[in-house]
């Protein structure tokens, strides 16, 4: 089985949707994603020559949820503020390693691209809901690195028209239909054959 299955996608969607709403929370999942992903992939490379194959989903489920669980302690730790603001979507990336596990995104090719364009466009959709929903950019930006308070630098850039519906969910959905919109016509250009006059 090779191909993502549709509860895949579903999971994937709801971490786009509902932990982009601000810079700081879409780079956090992002790194937090990246490093339970990449731990999980060396530790599975190494469990599957030792046990049976019928106990790699039960090796990788528990693998999965030792890593997710980890990387959520240490993120109470260091950045309390942040890992209360991203709360079960850090829970959630244990259930997209399973997922991964069970549809082989381990034994192809190219999940390092896949993963870096996930973290892209969280981080994207992160940054434009927040200046286009809240009218700032790196609001915050001090709980990545355990900071709280006011006097930490930020980017802020002060917009005049919020468009409030951009920060919410249903807002989420839009931008990223527009994005993935966006990405469609630029492709069909791209490819598109030059015109003869």
């Amino acid at each position: 089985m090779n191909k993502p299955s549709a509860l895949h996608y579903s999971l994937t969607l709801v971490a786009l949707i509902g932990a982009s709403d601000s810079l700081v929370k879409a780079v956090g999942l992002s790194l937090a994603s990246v490093l339970v992903i990449s731990l999980y992939a060396l530790g599975m490379k190494g469990l599957r020559r030792l046990i049976s194959s019928d106990l790699h989903w039960l090796a990788g489920l528990l693998l999965s949820a030792t890593l997710s669980s980890c990387a959520a302690l240490a993120m109470q730790a260091w950045a309390f503020e942040l890992h209360q603001q991203l709360g079960i979507y850090l829970g959630l990336i244990a259930l997209q390693c399973v997922l991964l596990e069970h549809g082989g995104f381990f034994n192809g090719q190219g999940q390092v691209r896949q993963i870096g364009a996930f973290c892209l466009l969280l981080i994207t959709l992160g940054a434009l809901r927040e200046v286009l929903g809240s009218g700032s950019l790196g609001n915050h930006l001090g709980w990545l690195a355990g900071r709280y308070g006011a006097d930490w630098p930020a980017w802020i850039a002060s917009l005049h028209g919020n468009l409030h519906l951009l920060s919410l969910a249903p807002g989420g959905f839009i931008l990223l239909g527009l994005l993935l919109a966006a990405r469609q016509a630029w492709a069909s250009t791209s490819h598109r054959p030059p015109s003869r006059n």
